[in-house]
């Protein structure tokens, strides 16, 4: 499938479905409202999957352009394409990451990796690893470090800093996180927080809810 989720695999109806029961952020709850109308309004103007909607909608000209042939609300289709948008956030740095050296940083830059998507690729399978180990002399450990970072940054909205928490409350795969108790995962971190301060603010237990729930949408290429 690779680093992102394909739309091409997800039919209107299907999405619909998973719009119905996620979820959503409270900002994006509206989704939910008259969906089965909506949808079908969409599937009428001849738009078979995500990625054909996702480009449909990708600019103001042409989201106003459908909103006027679908009779679908204007402020719909924006919240609609957010929501889209958020399965191709985009990779953390390398370099942002808390922890990884200066000297890491610089011998992954100097092949042209500077990101998790860039990273991606060589990092699938032991054997890849290993080569990628051998090629810029940095330890397999690293490298497997740098791994279980890249995976879970492919969870929606998990930043450089919350992947590194995940990693670090012995969540440190997606699919661990997709498998977590919600509850038990956010008195974990809630508790690594407390004793190191990694990041500032306030992460709830919807949040964390939804964390687990995004987990479930990546797929498990990652050999370990």
């Amino acid at each position: 499938m690779g680093y992102y989720i394909d739309l091409k695999s997800l039919n209107i109806d299907q999405y619909k479905n998973i719009l119905k029961s996620a979820d959503l952020l409270p900002s994006r709850m509206i989704l939910k409202n008259n969906i089965d109308d909506i949808f079908n309004a969409i599937k009428k103007q001849k738009i078979e999957n995500l990625e054909e909607l996702q480009a449909t909608l990708k600019n103001k000209t042409k989201l106003q352009g459908f909103s006027n042939i679908s009779g679908i609300e204007e402020g719909y289709l924006k919240i609609l394409i957010r929501e889209i948008k958020s399965y191709r956030q985009s990779p953390n740095k390398i370099e942002d990451f808390p922890g990884i050296s200066e000297n890491v940083i610089l011998k992954l830059k100097n092949i042209g990796i500077k990101n998790t998507l860039q990273i991606y690729d060589k990092i699938l399978t032991l054997q890849s690893r290993k080569q990628l180990s051998n090629q810029i002399e940095i330890s397999e450990n690293e490298i497997l470090r740098l791994t279980k970072l890249t995976d879970l940054s492919r969870i929606r909205w998990v930043n450089h800093t919350f992947a590194y928490v995940l990693l670090k409350a012995g969540y440190d795969t997606a699919e661990k996180v997709a498998d977590a108790d919600c509850t038990e995962l956010y008195e974990k971190v809630k508790k690594l927080n407390a004793e190191r301060e990694i990041y500032k603010g306030h992460i709830g237990l919807h949040d964390m809810t939804l964390c687990v729930e995004a987990a479930k949408d990546v797929s498990l290429e990652i050999e370990y």
